[in-house]
C-alpha cells in the first residue's frame, strides 16, 4: 500500500516540476497566443450584397471595397515574423500549401488591385484578443509564388510581435511539424 501511494506522488511531482523548469518566463519561453488573420480582395463593386467597406489606416485612413469573405485566414498560416527593413519593419507570413496555393491564384489573376488585411490579437501577450483592425491594403504588384505574404503594417512592433507570435502558435497548432 504504502509503495502505491509513493509511486503516485512521484507521478504526480514530476509535471510540476516540468512546469517549474520550462514555464518560466525567464527562460526564453513565451505564453501561448492567439492572432487572427483575414486577408480580402479588394472588390470591383460596391453591391452591399457582396462587399464590405474597409476603412484602412488611423492617421489617414482610405476607405476601400472588399469582397465580403476572405481568401486566406490564419488556418492557412504556417509561420509568421516581425522583419527589420529600411526605417521600419515588416509583417512577413509564411502560408502552408493550401494558403500558398490560394495567395499564388489570387495574385496571378488580380495585378493591381489590393488586398485588404485584418487581424485580432492581444496586446500585451495573455491578454484577451481586442475588436480587431485594418492592419493594410497592399496593392499587388506581381505574382506571389513562394507562399510568403509581406507587408507594412499599420501596427506598432509590440502589436506586430504579438500577431506574428500568434499566428505562429496557431500555425505550430496546426501542423506541429512546421519548420520554416
Amino acid at each position: 500500500m504504502m509503495f502505491r501511494g509513493q509511486r503516485f506522488n512521484v507521478y504526480l511531482a514530476l509535471p510540476m516540476v516540468g512546469a517549474g523548469l520550462f514555464g518560466c518566463s525567464t527562460g526564453g519561453f513565451h505564453k501561448k497566443q492567439l492572432s487572427s488573420l483575414r486577408i480580402y480582395l479588394e472588390a470591383n463593386t460596391d453591391d452591399p450584397k457582396s462587399t464590405d467597406a474597409a476603412t484602412i489606416g488611423r492617421s489617414n485612413p482610405v476607405e476601400i471595397r472588399v469582397e465580403k469573405e476572405p481568401f486566406l485566414t490564419e488556418a492557412h498560416v504556417k509561420e509568421a515574423k516581425v522583419v527589420d527593413n529600411e526605417g521600419g519593419f515588416v509583417l512577413q507570413i509564411k502560408f502552408g500549401r493550401q494558403g500558398s496555393q490560394l495567395l499564388e491564384q489570387y495574385t496571378a489573376a488580380n495585378r493591381g488591385k489590393r488586398f485588404a488585411v485584418f487581424s485580432r490579437f492581444a496586446t500585451p501577450p495573455g491578454h484577451k484578443l481586442n475588436d480587431g483592425r485594418w492592419l493594410g491594403a497592399p496593392k499587388i504588384l506581381k505574382h506571389l509564388g513562394d507562399g510568403i505574404f509581406t507587408f507594412t503594417p499599420d501596427a506598432t512592433r509590440e502589436e506586430a510581435v504579438a500577431i506574428a507570435r500568434g499566428l505562429t502558435d496557431i500555425g505550430k497548432k496546426l501542423d506541429p511539424q512546421t519548420k520554416w
